[in-house]
């Protein structure tokens, strides 16, 4: 991924990565078939471990978004939080303060039951801060994504 333009928003501190991955409840999955974009908001799940960052989305067992990525995997993703509009003397100093993480990796549509469990217990953990079990009847009736992120950036611009 090309380098960040304005370098002093970069964010590196996994601990701050961690933070903006909590407080975002949305990620915006990007896929493409024959050259043409879909951006799709879904909720997530997240394991960030020794830098290798894995996002975890449901959805329904058949559809677009399987279909997409069954043709092709490659994805980005956005997701974001935090926003502050401020206001400056000139229309160029009006702006927004917020942070992000965004990046590129690859889709894998889960068939493993355990992992489909696991995966789906990390989802709402991030969504809920609540624990969960699911049995095998519960995954059986959704379709389980993961996100393998080859690469990713965070970003943060204050006030």
């Amino acid at each position: 991924m090309q380098g960040m333009t304005k370098r002093e928003r970069q964010v590196t501190d996994q601990q701050q990565i961690l933070e903006i991955l909590d407080k975002a409840k949305v990620l915006r999955l990007g896929l493409a078939v024959d050259n043409v974009p879909h951006i799709i908001p879904l909720n997530y799940g997240y394991t960030l471990e020794s830098g290798k960052l894995k996002f975890f989305l449901h959805s329904a067992v058949k559809g677009n978004k399987l279909d997409l990525i069954r043709s092709n995997p490659n994805v980005c993703f956005e997701l974001d939080c935090d926003y502050k509009p401020f206001e400056g003397q000139l229309p160029c100093q009006y702006g927004l303060g917020y942070c992000a993480v965004s990046g590129r990796g690859k889709a894998v549509i889960v068939e493993d039951v355990e992992e489909k469990k696991g995966a789906m217990a990390i989802l709402m953990k991030t969504q809920t801060r609540k624990d969960f079990e699911f049995d095998d009847r519960l995954v059986s009736i959704v379709a389980v994504i993961r996100i393998d992120a080859a690469e990713y950036t965070a970003k943060h611009r204050p006030l």
